[in-house]
């Protein structure tokens, strides 16, 4: 039989996670980002701005009711979710004193919108996605860092010595190079005012733009499409696991089922022979 403190600490977690808490949850995070939103007009701020802070002060009220009850209801496991330590980082930040020196901490605030991506299990995803595609990304990143650093060597060889302001440094070469690869103003800010004097200076850089732009760049999204797919068929074998363990159970209940039906007819044939 269950204590029961830990029969309350199973309903208060059941309560919590259910969707009709959640729902309330989600919804005061979009109204504290909205109401975050116009306290950033001074004009509202000075007509409502005694509203705003009473607002302010009862969701902050119930982000941390909501997450002293989790607490309470899992005890030191709520610590062992990633998630649970993310609002409580969240939510911890946002309650420190912004007064004085500390004032530039009242930006903190806004971190509580970012609960949404604990809350809404889409959002979960995606971030599950990235944070399983980050080895890969890595990867790519130092794929990218090495090109972007033998182009910027050439190019601060080939194009410093007339524009020093693009390609003076190794440094300069890489931030041009960033701009290139981005198709910010690259052709008329760039590359045409440098064929003007090196002609032949498409030669470096179209190939440039197709290595990184479109084909380095890509593998990033390959890469976070592959994550996703893989969470979706992972999620998908769990629910199928699931499935397949209701369908044995309900065949030996079944099956025992049928021994008793099996047993009855024995027991009433030897009442009728007897």
């Amino acid at each position: 039989m269950l204590h029961p403190l830990n029969m309350i600490r199973a309903r208060v977690g059941t309560l919590v996670d259910g969707p009709r808490v959640q729902f309330v949850v989600t919804g005061l995070i979009l109204l504290n980002a909205f109401t975050m939103g116009l306290s950033t007009a001074p004009s509202i701020v000075d007509q409502f701005g005694s509203v705003l802070h009473v607002f302010d002060v009862m969701i902050v009220t119930c982000f941390v009711l909501e997450l002293a009850l989790r607490m309470f209801a899992r005890g030191w496991r709520f610590f062992l979710s990633g998630w649970n330590v993310f609002d409580f980082l969240v939510v911890g930040v946002t309650l420190i004193p912004a007064t004085g020196n500390l004032s530039v901490l009242r930006t903190l605030r806004v971190l509580r919108v970012l609960r949404l991506v604990s809350v809404v299990p889409a959002m979960r995803k995606v971030v599950n996605a990235l944070l399983m595609a980050l080895p890969g990304l890595g990867s790519i990143g130092a794929l990218l860092l090495l090109v972007f650093y033998v182009a910027a060597v050439m190019s601060t060889q080939m194009f410093g010595d007339r524009f020093p302001q693009w390609f003076g440094t190794i440094g300069e070469s890489m931030y041009s190079l960033f701009q290139i690869m981005t198709l910010e103003s690259w052709s008329m800010g760039i590359v045409r005012p440098v064929m003007e004097v090196f002609p032949y200076a498409w030669i470096f850089f179209v190939p440039f733009i197709l290595l990184t732009s479109f084909a380095v760049l890509n593998l990033f999204i390959a890469i976070i499409v592959d994550a996703m797919q893989h969470m979706q068929a992972e999620e998908a074998a769990e629910v199928e696991e699931g499935a397949q363990r209701e369908r044995e159970a309900i065949s030996s209940e079944l099956a025992g089922l049928r021994a008793e039906v099996l047993a009855l007819r024995r027991m009433l044939k030897r009442e009728r022979a007897d």
